[in-house]
C-alpha cells in the first residue's frame, strides 16, 4: 500500500514538472542590429565569443543596412535592439520615437583620434576657409558628421552653411574624391585609413572641436520594449559592458571578427575605437548642446532623457 502511495506521489511530481515545463515561457531571442564597422561593431563581438550567453541571452545578431534602416525596424518592432548614431537616436527622441539608449557602441576619443577631414593629396585645400562653397561627404546628414563639420568651420570662422553637404557611404567617399564629386570627406574608421593609404590626407579632426571624449553612437530600444523587458535589458547592458572591457584588450581578435563580418581586411594602419563599459549622461551631453547649435535639434535636453533606467554604472 505504502508503495502504490509513494508510486502516486511520484506520478503526481513528475506532471507537476512536465507542466510547468510546459507552460513556462521560452526565453525571449532577442533581435539585435549590428553595424559592419569598428563603431558598431560590439554586438558580434559578444556574439562570437560568448558574452551574451554568459549573461543568459539568446540573441540573433542581424547586420543593418544603414543607419535609418535600423531605426525604422526598432520603431517598426521588427528589431528589439538597434546599434545608432547618438545624434540621430536623440533626433528621432525629441520627435516623439521614444528611443533609449541601453548601453554604448563606441566612443571617440582625441586622445586615439579614429575620425578625420580627409582631403586628396594633390587638393588645393589647406584650411577652413578653402571649403566655402565646397561639398563635404558625409555618412549621414542630420547626423554626428554634420555636426562635427559644422561646428569646425565655424571654430575657424567660417559660416558652417557656407558648404554644401552630400550624404554617402564610406566605400563612396574615395572614389567622390577621386572624381570631384565632393571636396572633402569625414570619415570613420576604418575608412580612415584606407583613404590615408591610397591618396588622401588629414586636412582636420572636427570631432576634437565637440569634445575629448563623447558617445559616438549606442544600442537603443524603445521605452515600451524597456518597460515590458527590464531582466533582459539588464543582461544586455552587462553583457555589453564586459564585452567592452574585453574588446578594449583584444584588439586581434576583434579586428579578426570585424574582418569576416564586414568581408575587409583591416588596414594595419587603423586606429581603433574605444568601447566605454556603460553608457553616461557625460558622454552624451555634448552631442546634444552641438546639434542644438548647429539647428539639428530644436533644442537641447538633459542626456538621461534618453538613457534607459538601471543601465549606468
Amino acid at each position: 500500500m505504502m508503495s502504490a502511495v509513494r508510486s502516486l506521489f511520484v506520478a503526481v511530481a513528475l506532471l507537476i514538472v512536465i507542466g510547468s515545463g510546459a507552460n513556462a515561457q521560452a526565453p525571449l531571442k532577442l533581435r539585435v542590429a549590428g553595424i559592419p564597422i569598428d563603431v558598431g561593431a560590439l554586438s558580434y563581438y559578444a556574439d562570437q565569443e560568448g558574452f551574451f550567453k554568459k549573461h543568459g541571452l539568446d540573441v540573433d545578431v542581424i547586420t543593418g543596412q544603414n543607419g535609418a534602416a535600423v531605426a525604422a525596424a526598432v520603431a517598426g518592432g521588427s528589431l528589439d535592439i538597434g546599434d545608432g548614431n547618438t545624434t540621430s537616436v536623440a533626433l528621432a527622441h525629441q520627435g516623439g520615437i521614444p528611443f533609449v539608449f541601453i548601453a554604448p557602441s563606441g566612443a571617440y576619443t582625441s586622445k586615439a583620434p579614429t575620425s578625420a577631414l580627409l582631403v586628396l593629396k594633390t587638393s588645393p585645400i589647406k584650411s577652413a576657409k578653402d571649403l566655402a562653397g565646397k561639398v563635404i561627404g558625409i555618412a549621414g546628414l542630420k547626423s554626428l558628421g554634420e555636426v562635427a563639420a559644422r561646428a569646425w568651420l565655424e571654430k575657424n570662422g567660417v559660416p558652417s552653411d557656407s558648404a554644401k553637404y552630400l550624404e554617402l557611404t564610406y566605400s563612396q567617399m574615395g572614389p567622390g574624391l577621386e572624381s570631384g564629386r565632393i571636396d572633402a570627406a569625414l570619415a570613420e574608421e576604418p575608412a580612415v585609413a584606407t583613404l590615408l593609404d591610397s591618396n588622401a590626407r588629414v586636412l582636420a579632426r572636427p570631432y576634437d572641436i565637440l569634445a575629448p571624449e563623447f558617445l559616438e553612437g549606442g544600442y537603443f530600444a524603445t521605452s515600451d520594449f524597456v518597460r515590458a523587458h527590464p531582466d533582459v535589458i539588464k543582461q544586455f547592458a552587462d553583457a555589453m559592458a564586459e564585452t567592452a572591457i574585453w574588446a578594449n584588450a583584444h584588439h586581434a581578435e576583434t579586428a579578426a571578427i570585424l574582418n569576416q563580418v564586414s568581408k575587409t581586411t583591416l588596414s594595419p594602419n587603423v586606429v581603433r575605437i574605444s568601447y566605454p563599459p556603460r553608457v553616461t549622461p557625460a558622454l552624451i551631453q555634448p552631442l546634444l548642446d552641438a546639434s542644438a547649435k548647429y539647428g539639428l535639434l530644436k533644442s537641447t535636453y538633459p542626456a538621461s532623457e534618453i538613457i534607459a533606467p538601471g543601465v549606468g554604472p
